[in-house]
């Protein structure tokens, strides 16, 4: 049985619309990057310290931790502690193009050692002024989204380009995990 080490509901979609069965056990790990840690190597971090975290409560499943961030100028954006974080951050992507990486992770009983990597996307987002920004913000769809943005939302109409995965964007690569899952049983 697959273990999603998350409770976000764009992921849990997007393994359903995929055709993945799997149960969910959030995981209760802070996300609070290390001084001078790069952005892959904290989202890689996170989803590994998820996934190790369910998977210790859970050892005879196999785990599948994750964690989206966005990265404009090197700085990591995760989700805004509150509307004038979210104002703040969506003024820094307004008008460029930034970075979108999720970590992925998968642990479980017959792999000698977790499996962790990501995936990158390029995501380009309109300039947007003043009045496009608050009113984004009052909607709250800004508020549980790394980067304070949800492409799959209203947001989508600010973003005419992306390089890579969609999914990823989303909240996770589908085609990476699938490709992960499929390694995976090749091991048993």
């Amino acid at each position: 049985m697959l273990v999603l080490a998350s409770a976000s509901p764009r992921r849990q979609e997007l393994l359903r619309n995929a055709g993945i069965e799997f149960v969910v056990h959030p995981a209760n790990v802070p996300e609070i990057p290390r001084d001078g840690e790069a952005p892959r190597a904290f989202a890689e971090r996170m989803a590994r310290e998820k996934a190790l975290a369910v998977f210790a409560q859970q050892s005879n499943d196999l785990v599948l931790g994750a964690d989206t961030v966005v990265v404009v100028e090197g700085e990591i954006l995760g989700k805004p502690r509150d509307g004038a974080d979210a104002t703040r951050m969506l003024r820094m992507l307004s008008g460029r193009k930034h970075e979108v990486i999720t970590g992925v992770c998968l642990a479980g009983p017959k792999l000698k050692k977790e499996n962790t990597t990501s995936e990158t996307t390029l995501v380009t987002l309109n300039s947007l002024n003043d009045d496009d920004i608050r009113s984004y913000v009052a909607t709250g769809e800004p508020m549980d989204k790394a980067g304070a943005y949800a492409i799959q939302g209203r947001a989508s109409r600010w973003i005419p380009r992306i390089e890579g995965d969609y999914f990823n964007v989303v909240g996770l690569p589908l085609a990476l995990v699938w490709r992960m899952l499929e390694e995976t049983q090749h091991k048993t």
